[in-house]
């Protein structure tokens, strides 16, 4: 059974930091590129951060030199860590596995940057 669970969402002051874990199960992880989306209320889905099998990042323009993605193989686990918080963060993020035609979806979770 395919398990995408992300956790480590909240609130986060402006100027501050936040790191999203996210756990995978149920495929081989290794092969797989992950990503982190986020949504926020009322906007589309947009793509935040990948990193490709062989660990190579892109960024949007919207969060590079704030936000790093990481990978740990051995335990099926991509890291977000977000700094530099501004209040255009908040937003459900997402956590995303894809490989050729193989896709997962993480349920989400909420991250609110507010003083």
């Amino acid at each position: 059974q395919v398990q995408v669970v992300e956790s480590g969402g909240g609130l986060g002051q402006p100027g501050g930091s936040l790191r999203l874990s996210c756990a995978a199960s149920g495929f081989t992880f290794g092969i797989y590129a992950m990503s982190w989306y986020r949504q926020a209320l009322g906007k589309e889905r947009e793509l935040g951060a990948t990193i490709t099998y062989t660990s190579s990042t892109n960024y949007a323009d919207s969060v590079k030199g704030r936000f790093t993605i990481s990978r740990d193989n051995d335990k099926n686990t991509v890291y977000l860590q977000m700094d530099n918080l501004k209040p255009e963060d908040t937003a459900v993020y997402y956590c995303y596995a894809r490989f050729i035609k193989n896709d997962y979806w993480g349920q989400g979770t909420q991250v609110t940057v507010s003083s």
